[in-house]
């Protein structure tokens, strides 16, 4: 039984933890040594120290930071590389530390009163593949990520401390310099004093407050990301992702912007909701941004920047076609029938004319403006789809469901911080390429109205709640919209069209869509759709245009980038003379017809005219319009504006002249006013009988009242029976 009651020998190694703290730091050491050496000797064919050269023209400048490309330390060391995206929390530190040090070395020697050397915040980049915001799980946690979508709201820019000074209240002793980590994480304070009181009186519990004077504090801003578009998946909401950035990389986006952002995936604590504490252990993730690449050259871009050579010759072959302008037409919505004329405007308005900054500082926009009305059935919301996905930027919005702060923009309350905040709407978001309204004669006048100034000057002035800025809204506006009696009605004139000239004069080009009866025309379109729906792959195939869909978007967005073309001498001269010409018919319109046209003819028509001529060019990569452009855009504003503004000539519809149907009906309004005295009320039925009587056309006498009822001058009384005369 020897050894029974021996207890045996229980110890703790304490040296072992010593010894794993010492290779951990001695890991620290030798990666920040690493990332000093990667910073001093890394070079491009032998020629420049890159990162070397950059700290030293930075540093020199003011401006403390430096960006680095993740494959340039992946082609230095894998290894290296690879800790920095799985653990940046510990080694993006370092980098900053090894770049202080560097700093030092290469800005010797400096001023005495420079002494003291600034930290830099190092910024990384990427040629990764984004990842979508909706695919962003647990295992991305503290882990390097790349992410893309559109900015909508950015915070003001405040302060955060970075090492904190906290003063005990009751003994006044201090703890200097107290490191805080980055990001939304906050620091909480010591619930007890740990100074030595020897016979003195313990200071009470939570002593400590907080020394603004001695704390060093770094600017930081929120920004919320919602994924692009493209990315969502149909019939599913956009997601969104909380963005912290700080230093240099704040106030470097706008509302509206499309970004590539590159961040550590973090989690902050979650606010408690009610009064249970049922969120614990739940953590809501955001992203501390450490990169931004705006994706453009102007803002809102969607486009990739870089252009290889292939692709550019390419362009270039596609551009020297002589029948490139009838291609690009072909080529949009090639599985919709007929609609030439329309599809010439939206390639026209795909491209775009030139945008001037004038020396004044004014700026006169490039982007073309189209509006379809007309007859329903006729493929207006199909071309308005497509123009979404071909579009480098496409929103697409209905009237009935977009208010005037869904358009243009929004100011709500921050939740959190309980602040106001401005979100961006359809027409900030698209800024750099086309927003695309549907049944834009169903959207209330006070949200038509409020996208005026979008159209026209392109910008969108908020001045709510305190804040007051101007956001870009540099976009294309595609709108269509039914005639006010659903169908285009051909007796009816300008009464078809129910918009202000304010909204009217700020479109382009104005489409009459009618669905005309031919049996020739319905014979080859009933074939044509029998062939999409029968065989629609190999349809889809073989009617696609004369450019392939992939390849007429890089197009696009390669013209609307390297090109910007100007009138040439005799094409302005040309342009001139006609648009005198124009001006001139429509006063001579007006004189014989005695009434002033819905859609007035103005220099902002000129200007239309001008934009298309532009666009034209654009398409063949040309510096100048030239006067066949002239023709082409001339021939496309007659075919569809000119046309638009005499849509109240009535010759051949049921035998009657203009001039005699307008007496007609000015006589029946004139003896209605007469007999019928304002505040009295009278049966409509007896009214359309008494005026048959005298030998008046029924379609004038309903004419007058459908004119006097939008007026206002008459209302509808006992289920529309009566009629009574308001003023």
């Amino acid at each position: 039984m020897a050894g029974f009651d021996d207890p045996g020998v229980f110890f703790s190694d304490s040296f072992a933890i010593d010894e794993q703290q010492d290779d951990q730091q001695l890991t620290r050491t030798f990666a920040q040594k690493k990332f000093k050496e990667f910073i001093r000797e890394y070079h491009e064919d032998g020629l420049s120290f890159r990162y070397r050269d950059d700290l030293r023209k930075h540093y020199n400048m003011g401006q403390y930071w430096l960006e680095v490309d993740l494959d340039d330390l992946r082609n230095y060391d894998d290894q290296l590389a690879d800790h920095l995206i799985k653990h940046p929390s510990e080694y993006l530190p370092l980098f900053e530390l090894a770049a202080k040090e560097m700093a030092d070395e290469v800005t010797k020697p400096r001023l005495e009163h420079e002494n003291e050397i600034q930290d830099i915040q190092i910024m990384l980049k990427s040629d990764a593949h984004p990842i979508k915001v909706r695919d962003l799980k647990s295992d991305h946690m503290s882990k390097l990520v790349k992410i893309s979508g559109i900015v909508i709201s950015s915070s003001s820019v405040r302060a955060k401390a970075t090492h904190l000074t906290i003063q005990c209240r009751s003994c006044r002793n201090f703890v200097p310099n107290i490191a805080v980590r980055p990001g939304l994480e906050g620091y909480a304070l010591p619930r007890r004093c740990n100074t030595d009181q020897s016979g003195g009186v313990k200071c009470p519990l939570d002593p400590y407050f907080i020394v603004p004077d001695k704390c060093k504090c770094v600017d930081f801003q929120i920004l919320k990301l919602q994924e692009t578009p493209e990315a969502v998946p149909n019939g599913e909401m956009p997601r969104h992702m909380q963005l912290y950035c700080d230093r240099y990389l704040t106030e470097k986006v706008v509302p509206g912007n499309r970004v590539t952002i590159m961040g550590i995936y973090s989690i902050k604590k979650q606010a408690k909701i009610g009064r249970d504490n049922v969120t614990v252990g739940i953590r809501k993730p955001y992203l501390r941004i450490v990169g931004i690449e705006l994706d453009s050259e102007g803002p809102g871009r969607s486009a990739r920047s870089t252009v290889s050579s292939e692709e550019e010759e390419e362009f270039r072959h596609l551009a020297a076609r002589d029948d490139i302008y009838q291609a690009v037409a072909n080529s949009i919505a090639p599985s919709i029938y007929g609609s030439e004329d329309i599809k010439k405007a939206i390639a026209c308005l795909l491209f775009g004319g030139s945008r001037k900054r004038l020396p004044d500082g004014l700026v006169r926009r490039g982007d073309i403006n189209v509006l379809l009305l007309g007859d329903p059935g006729t493929a207006k919301s199909q071309l308005l789809k497509f123009v979404e996905q071909i579009a480098p930027i496409g929103v697409y919005t209905s009237g009935k469901g977009s208010s005037a702060a869904g358009l243009t923009a929004s100011v709500i309350r921050d939740p959190s911080s309980r602040n106001f905040i401005m979100e961006g709407g359809a027409m900030v978001l698209a800024d750099g390429g086309v927003v695309c309204i549907d049944e834009f004669d169903k959207m209330r006048e006070q949200d038509r109205v409020a996208i005026h100034e979008a159209m026209e000057q392109q910008t969108i002035s908020i001045a709510k709640a305190g804040i007051t800025t101007t956001l870009n809204s540099r976009t294309s506006v595609l709108a269509a919209a039914n005639s006010v009696f659903g169908r285009w009605d051909e007796t009816k004139g300008d009464e078809n069209i129910d918009f202000m000239p304010t909204i009217l004069s700020r479109f382009d080009m104005i489409f009459i869509v009618k669905d005309q009866h031919d049996e020739q025309r319905d014979t080859t379109l009933a074939k044509h759709i029998l062939q999409v729906h029968l065989n629609a792959i190999q349809s889809t195939s073989n009617n696609n245009g004369e450019i392939d869909l992939n390849l007429l978007k890089r197009y696009i967005n390669y013209c609307r980038c390297k090109c910007g073309p100007r009138l040439s001498d005799a094409a302005s001269e040309k342009l001139k003379n006609c648009y005198v010409r124009m001006r001139g018919g429509a006063q001579i319109y007006e004189r014989e017809n005695d009434k002033r046209i819905n859609i007035p003819i103005t220099v902002r028509q000129l200007e239309a005219v001008i934009r298309m001529s532009e666009s034209l060019a654009k398409m063949s990569l040309s510096p100048f319009a030239v006067e066949s452009h002239v023709d082409e855009a001339l021939r496309l504003f007659q075919v569809s504006t000119l046309d638009a503004a005499m849509s109240g000539n009535l010759t051949g519809a049921e035998g009657f002249t203009p001039n005699e149907d307008q007496e007609e009906v000015r006589q029946v309004e004139t003896q209605l006013k007469r007999r019928l005295a304002i505040g009295s009320q009278v049966s409509e039925q007896r009214v359309i009988q008494d005026f048959l009587k005298q030998k008046f056309s029924d379609r004038a006498i309903r004419t007058v009242l459908h004119i006097m009822l939008r007026r206002g001058e008459l209302e509808h009384r006992m289920q529309r029976k009566v009629i009574f005369r308001a003023r």
